[in-house]
């Protein structure tokens, strides 16, 4: 979580992965910037406002134009910062 929470925000489980990176290993090969890894979800735990503000801050650090793609955003089980 980037920010403490404030009153009203909610924790957002954001899964991401990197379309470049998925495609690179699909053909043995690797990316020259992101590892392997990045071809495999990852969840991401976001504090926002709403769904959102949760994408707009996932977008912000790991840009869609870099090859980043959000699979899923979902209120945390607990939903409270």
């Amino acid at each position: 979580m980037r920010h403490p929470p404030r009153d009203g925000d909610k924790v957002y489980e954001v899964c991401i992965y990197n379309r470049d990176v998925r495609s690179l290993v699909k053909d043995n090969k690797s990316h020259t910037l992101y590892d392997d890894e990045w071809a495999d979800a990852h969840t991401h735990d976001v504090v926002a406002r709403d769904e959102e503000a949760a994408r707009a801050e996932i977008c912000r650090r790991f840009p869609p134009a870099d090859g980043f793609v959000i699979e899923r955003v979902a209120l945390a089980r607990n939903g409270q910062a």
